[in-house]
Parts: structure tokens; C-alpha cells; sequence
């Protein structure tokens, strides 16, 4: 599958990032919801591990799902990550989390793509699942390329972020009790190689243009779209944009303006 490979690439450039890092440089608090580097990673690690599992083993990733009950119950997520990965942090974190994802993507490279795995909700199929672990260490990564004060360079692996953020189209309203409208609008965006992706009828009336990155941190929530130069025609589009959602859970509010941005060093 091209999207194990895409994961795969973003990993490698996170990891790039974050090669040059001290211990002490992982406790840094990011601009999302005041995490870590260390939190961030262990996120990451923690669901890559689950990802991995419901391909391998779907009975035994439904025995570790049941372990999830209590810490969503008492909103302690965080300490069930880090209980999970014995409290490694650092550089040592580092390379928990570097020596296991190249093991992850060959796994997924190799699946059926249309093979139905299970998962904290509905079941989804392989190609959904690393999709969305791409996207994850896409947007989670942002927090850490923003606290360090460095501008990504994205590649055209994102092209599989813009079909998520635009097939949740319907979930971001139905998530928040709403009909999702129509029609549709319709994206017309440029890749980071200047390729024009476009999506959906010509519908003047209704349409988003622009950078495909700005698009993808809006629907990832990494941005508030006030801070990208998107530009927005029609209603549909404007309420899209305002609460976009393109991960599962219950509805979140998009950060505010000026809240995620590159640092200054």
C-alpha cells in the first residue's frame, strides 16, 4: 500500500527532526494542549503498537482494548501511555518508538488492503488504518515542528490526508448533531510539488482553494483556518472549515487564532 510508505516517509522525517535532541529537549511543552515531546511520542508509539496489533491479532487487540476503559473513563490517557511504554522518555523514547515503525509499515505493506481490522469503534479497513496513522504522526508531529521553530517540508504523501480531511466531510457535522449540507464544496488545492488536486464538481458557489498543507492542518485541527490563507466560498464551505474534524472521538473545537504557529526562535 502507498499509504505504509507514506507513513513510513513522515516517520522518517520526524525522526530527523527530533534526532539532534537532548533528554532534556523532550520535556518542552508544545502549543497542544500543553503536551510534551515526550507525550506526543508516546502517543504515537502507544497506537502504532495498537494499529499493529489489530492487524496481527484482532482477538488479542480486543483483550487490549479493554484495558482503555478505565483511562478514558477518568480522562487519564496520558498516564496510561506512559504506564505502557514502563515511563521511557527522552531519547530513549526516541528510539523505542524509531526501532518499531519501519516493522509497523512493512506489516501494512504487505495487508489487503480491504482487510477489516478491529478497533476502538467500528471496525475499519487496513488501508483506513495506516491512513490514520499517517495522519496522526502528521498532525501530532506539527506540535513538535512548531515548538522547535522549524518550517515543514511536506512532500505529496499529504494528498492522503486531503481525502481523509474530505471524506469526513459528513462526520465533522453528524459528529456535532448536525445534516451535513450540500452540496459538497468542492477543494481545489496546490500540492507541495505545485501539482492542482481538485476534488468534486465546479461549483462556484461553493469551493476551498489553496495550499493543500493549509487544508490539511485545518481538517487535522492543527491550525485555525483564520491562521491559512485558504480562501472560502459559500456557507457550506465556511462551516466546514470552522469545525472541522477529521479524526474519530467527540466533536473538539479547532484551537484558537494565533495559538498554533511556528515558534520564533
Amino acid at each position: 500500500m502507498e499509504q505504509a510508505e507514506a507513513f513510513l516517509n513522515e516517520c522518517r522525517a520526524l525522526n530527523a527532526l527530533l534526532a539532534p535532541l537532548d533528554d532534556a529537549d523532550f520535556e518542552r511543552v508544545t502549543a497542544f494542549k500543553n503536551w510534551t515531546l515526550n507525550d506526543i511520542l508516546r502517543h504515537l508509539h502507544v497506537w502504532n503498537r495498537a494499529a499493529d496489533l489489530s492487524l496481527q491479532d484482532g482477538d488479542a487487540f480486543k483483550r487490549w482494548a479493554t484495558t482503555l476503559v478505565e483511562p478514558f473513563q477518568k480522562n487519564a490517557l496520558r498516564a496510561f501511555e506512559r504506564d505502557s511504554v514502563n515511563g521511557v522518555a527522552g531519547r530513549a523514547l526516541l528510539n523505542t518508538w524509531s526501532e518499531f515503525y519501519p516493522e509497523m509499515a512493512a506489516h501494512f505493506a504487505k495487508a489487503d488492503p480491504s482487510q477489516r481490522l478491529e478497533w476502538v469503534g467500528p471496525t475499519m479497513s487496513a488501508r483506513s488504518s495506516i491512513t490514520a496513522r499517517l495522519m496522526e504522526t502528521w498532525a501530532h508531529g506539527q506540535a513538535i515542528y512548531d515548538e522547535l521553530g522549524v518550517m515543514r517540508e511536506n512532500t505529496d504523501h499529504i494528498k492522503n490526508i486531503v481525502v481523509l480531511g474530505l471524506n469526513t466531510y459528513g462526520w465533522t457535522f453528524i459528529n456535532r448533531g448536525e445534516t451535513p449540507p450540500e452540496p459538497r464544496p468542492q477543494l481545489v488545492l496546490t500540492a507541495p510539488s505545485g501539482e492542482i488536486w481538485k476534488y468534486g464538481e465546479d461549483a462556484c458557489d461553493e469551493k476551498i482553494e489553496g495550499p493543500a498543507e493549509e487544508f490539511c492542518q485545518v481538517v487535522t485541527q492543527t491550525r485555525n483556518i483564520a491562521d491559512t490563507t485558504l480562501k472560502l466560498t459559500g456557507q457550506n464551505a465556511t462551516r466546514w472549515m470552522a469545525n472541522a474534524q477529521c479524526f474519530a472521538g467527540p466533536p473538539n473545537d479547532p484551537p484558537v487564532p494565533g495559538v498554533r504557529r511556528i515558534k520564533q526562535r
